[in-house]
């Protein structure tokens, strides 16, 4: 997945957690682990470009 794919994804996820009512707290901590890690993805790849 791409640069711009995964701030996508991780923005979706990010806007899914804030809006969540009534999410478990293992669905929670998933999503969150997903978004952290598209982010880290995210960044690396910005790091590269510098």
């Amino acid at each position: 997945m791409g640069y711009d794919e995964s701030i996508k994804k991780a923005e979706e996820i990010i806007a899914q957690l804030e809006s969540a009512d009534a999410i478990s707290m293992d669905e929670y901590q998933r999503k969150a682990a997903e978004a952290t890690a598209l982010l880290k993805q995210c960044k690396s790849e910005l790091d590269g470009t510098l």
